[in-house]
């Protein structure tokens, strides 16, 4: 009834909604860098219907003229202007592989300056991969070199964190290559020289204003058990350069940032001796000391919420905030209270990248409630938008509003959700079939920032519900930490409780026709829900852990169950407990249908996590279906694949919403 309705609408001149294939079409700004001058804007365009597959493209766009001119090779990203905004560095991939190229302002002139590789090992987050000296002359970046590589017939390992992040082809162990530090020069030219060597990783850079040192991150304590970042000073011209360390803490530092007067430097830092490769449950803060290391203070605890890499701005620091589904650009004085930028408050947004010109200009990219991200320019004179890439989609396809949904969970924890409604509006005289959507991590979030998925099915005439249960980022540490050492517990019944709050309020949705889905953490919880309850009519779990014991052994990173139960799995009663909360022990109360997902070279949650749940599902009795995408890790990258997963979800729901649920089959024992 419901689906006759979108059909009529659509005849009549109403726009279709957005259909999985769009998702060939939606392209979005990664990278916004305004020039010194304020005059260009160089940014990064992904477009998911690339050659070869999504790619990214860097253009410049000239303010003055509203023209854009796409630098050259075609794959170009992280552009960074020089001080003096005459030229433009940024990496590329071209014939030789990827490699550093400068630019003239207005793109001409592109030459390559030094190759540029990668490694596969391991890694949080990591900052600045190139910078330029303050002179000019010279150019700073990171670059993979060549460690001790596996053996390959046979493989013989011997360190604790022996998996790549994602396995390509035949590799399924570490490249060996450490990342470390290096200088070209540009005026005069000269060779790429290597600034740092050895085992450990070096990154996270950052000129000195005076150009004598380069502020780094590294972790050279020598045990891959935990992570511990730690920030150092290089002295450039030294023959051979030589480091002083500026902080030495149980916990881990990111993203260095002098002062302009070069007496302060700026970072991110936690407190926790515990820090995972892949999240933490710790909000990382902005710190800052003196230069020596000294007089460490932190100025971001005014803001109880996530912050990203700070700048310096006329004495104060500018860093991103995650907060109630949104991510705010704010400004940190050293001293009082913090402003949110932009988007204003109250005004849903998710703030990606950003930069600042020497007037305060800001340029920044933000996904809005209207669509994925684009770019957008903060001045005196206001803010307002300079690209509109998937406009022309999203007016023929049409947008469906999201509503914020509220409600005190079973132990009165404040938990909020957001309700992407029916494409024109709830159904009269007819119940909306509902997905929830539960979001990984699962330190992450969701809010009212434009969700394709949701827009498909809202297309189809569906709500969905997208949940912050306990353990989400941007409502403050005390949620964060509530999920600890309580994994498929209180965020379970959170969910559970969103669902409950959603029926209440809108009478127009069908308690007999409701979905779950999620990838990563939330594909976990999919996992769970469905051993707990028969309330779901199908379900779509995404490269999800079924079994937390043997995740935590099989997994590139071992570290992030300790930080999330305080002990390592041989400890005290750990392991009996993770076998508690794993979906598989519990697997013979499922009787909902399950459609698994899941990349093949998956390294963070392997896929022997759906293999075990799809065997045990298939031996309960249970309709499951798994499906292995080639060349994928954690997460679909090939847009194909996106909309494969997509349609096959919407197949599984219209499947099992207008069927009775399944009973177990019957297995005979004995001879």
């Amino acid at each position: 009834m419901l689906g006759a309705a979108i059909a009529a609408s659509a005849a009549s001149g109403g726009a279709a909604g957005l259909q999985p294939q769009d998702l060939h079409r939606l392209r979005s700004v990664s990278d916004a860098r305004i020039a010194p001058d304020g005059r260009r804007i160089a940014y990064t365009v992904r477009d998911p219907a690339g050659p070869g597959g999504p790619s990214s493209q860097t253009l410049i766009l000239d303010l003055a003229t509203g023209r854009s001119l796409a630098l050259t090779p075609p794959r170009s990203w992280s552009p960074r202007w020089s001080p003096d905004g005459r030229r433009l560095a940024y990496q590329a991939l071209g014939t030789e592989g990827v490699a550093l190229m400068v630019a003239n302002a207005d793109g001409s002139g592109a030459r390559r300056v030094a190759p540029q590789r990668g490694t596969n090992e391991a890694l949080p987050s990591t900052g600045e991969s190139l910078a330029w000296s303050p002179d000019g002359r010279r150019l700073a970046y990171v670059s993979a070199v060549a460690g001790t590589p596996p053996s390959t017939d046979p493989v013989v390992l011997d360190r604790y964190l022996y998996k790549p992040t994602a396995a390509e082809g035949e590799t399924r162990s570490s490249d060996g290559r450490r990342l470390h530090l290096f200088v070209v020069g540009l005026e005069p030219p000269a060779p790429p020289r290597a600034l740092t060597s050895g085992v450990n990783h070096e990154h996270s850079i950052a000129w000195s204003p005076d150009g004598r040192e380069i502020a780094y991150v590294s972790d050279t304590d020598g045990d891959e058990r935990v992570f511990n970042y730690d920030l150092w000073a290089l002295r450039v011209a030294a023959d051979p350069p030589a480091s002083r360390r500026l902080t030495e803490t149980p916990s881990a530092e990111y993203s260095p940032a002098w002062s302009p007067d070069g007496k302060q430097i700026a970072f991110l830092a936690t407190k926790r001796p515990l820090t995972s490769s892949e999240t933490t449950m710790e909000d990382d803060h902005l710190w800052v000391m003196d230069a020596s290391g000294a007089h460490r203070r932190e100025v971001g605890g005014s803001v109880d919420n996530r912050q990203g890499g700070p700048a310096w701005a006329e004495g104060a620091l500018l860093a991103t905030v995650q907060e109630g589904g949104d991510v705010a650009l704010y400004r940190f004085p050293l001293s009082g209270a913090a402003e949110r930028l932009a988007p204003a408050p109250g005004a849903p947004g998710v703030v990606g990248s950003w930069s600042r010109a020497g007037d305060g200009t800001i340029a920044f990219a933000m996904a809005s409630a209207e669509g994925p991200a684009d770019l957008y320019l903060r001045s005196a004179s206001g803010t307002r938008r300079l690209t509109t890439l998937s406009d022309d989609v999203l007016a023929e396809r049409g947008r469906a509003p999201v509503e914020p949904l509220r409600f005190a969970s079973f132990d009165g924890t404040p938990i909020e959700a957001f309700l992407t409604l029916p494409l024109g509006g709830a159904p009269p005289g007819a119940k909306a079939p509902l997905v929830v959507i539960l979001h990984g991590g699962p330190h992450a979030q969701q809010g009212r920032a434009f969700n394709s998925r949701a827009q498909v099915y809202a297309a189809k005439g569906w709500a969905s519900l997208q949940v912050n249960y306990r353990g989400s980022t941007g409502y403050g540490q005390k949620m964060a930490d509530a999920i600890f050492g309580d994994q498929d517990g209180g965020e379970a019944k959170d969910v559970l409780g969103a669902v409950d709050a959603a029926l209440a309020r809108y009478a127009w949705l069908d308690p007999e026709r409701i979905g779950v889905e999620g990838g990563s953490y939330g594909g976990q919880l999919v996992d769970w829900l469905v051993t707990q309850t028969g309330r779901f009519r199908a379900a779509v779990s995404s490269a999800g852990i079924a079994n937390l014991v043997s995740f935590h052994y099989m997994s590139y990173y071992h570290d992030y169950l300790p930080v999330e139960f305080g002990a390592y799995p041989h400890e005290g009663d750990l392991l009996d407990r993770l076998w508690q909360r794993s979906a598989l022990r519990s697997v013979a109360k499922v009787r909902t249908p399950v459609l698994l997902l899941h990349g093949e070279n998956d390294n963070d949650v392997p896929i022997a996590e759906s293999e075990q749940f799809y065997v045990a599902l298939q031996e309960v009795g249970v309709p499951a279906r798994l499906v292995r995408y080639p060349r994928e890790g954690h997460g679909l990258r090939e847009t194909g694949h996106q909309v494969d997963a997509l349609e096959r979800s919407i197949e599984w729901y219209e499947e099992w919403f207008g069927r009775p649920r399944p009973e177990p089959r019957a297995v005979k024992a004995g001879p």
